[in-house]
């Protein structure tokens, strides 16, 4: 695991609790509005152009949300897009990431315009709907950090974004951990990023919670959940999940 250089600048160390999926169906936007207002989440990656987007946007003005932008490259729109070009935009990179594992390690030309129009179709509609930009931003699937964002600088240098996954030596393979690396060191001369990223299922699955603790003494970690999950949701109003961040340092992406 490798720390991020960029943000050794700031003293205050915390763990951001961020909610995916917010505006993807109603569904996921309630759960995550409960876990909100439960205090057990800091911030949301909303989606736009998704059957809740619009409602979602609403409620996160409301009750005074941080949100960031979860950039959809890889699920189908369900709601209104216009034009309705972009939809098509947006079913030729569906194709070309889901066509196999390794499409988002692989720079497409052929994609570029696509890319470029639907990064900038999300941020003008999230601009739309919330009236002011993302918190942060990072994708659906992690396709923020596919070939052709990263090499084309779609996100612009200076934004708050989220890293790779973080995993200990023997997780994941030599090469698979590398080319991690490698992403992260890219993004940490560019972006403002946490020092670690890991997700909820996995942190579960593994026992690894006392790793989380301790390294939150020192660095900056985003632990990224999907409360529309059964197992997630349970955990994040439990006791136990309560007593775990008790003593922990809490905050969010605007404080990177």
């Amino acid at each position: 695991m490798a720390s991020n250089d960029i943000n050794k600048e700031f003293l205050y160390r915390m763990i951001i609790i961020n909610a995916d999926d917010w505006g993807r169906f109603r569904v996921d936007t309630e759960a995550i509005q409960v876990c909100y207002m439960q205090q057990r989440i800091t911030s949301v990656s909303a989606m736009v152009f998704m059957e809740d987007s619009e409602r979602a946007a609403k409620l996160a003005k409301e009750i005074g949300m941080e949100v960031g932008l979860h950039l959809n490259f890889s699920e189908t729109f369900t709601g209104d897009v216009s034009p309705s070009l972009f939809r098509d935009y947006q079913n030729q990179t569906k194709g070309f990431l889901k066509a196999s594992r390794y499409a988002m390690v692989l720079y497409n030309p052929f994609l570029k315009k696509q890319f470029f129009n639907l990064y900038h179709a999300q941020t003008e509609e999230f601009m739309r709907l919330y009236g002011y930009p993302p918190s942060h931003i990072d994708g659906h699937q992690h396709m923020h950090l596919c070939a052709n964002v990263l090499l084309d600088g779609l996100i612009p240098n200076g934004m708050r974004v989220r890293r790779s996954f973080s995993f200990w030596p023997g997780e994941k393979s030599f090469y698979n951990r590398t080319y991690r690396n490698a992403v992260d060191r890219w993004l940490s001369r560019r972006y403002r990023t946490a020092d670690y990223y890991f997700d909820l299922t996995h942190i579960l699955e593994n026992d690894l919670f006392k790793r989380i603790i301790e390294l939150s003494k020192t660095n900056n970690i985003e632990l990224n959940t999907h409360p529309s999950r059964a197992r997630e949701y349970d955990y994040l109003l439990s006791e136990d999940y309560l007593e775990t961040m008790r003593n922990l340092e809490i905050g969010s992406y605007s404080m990177i």
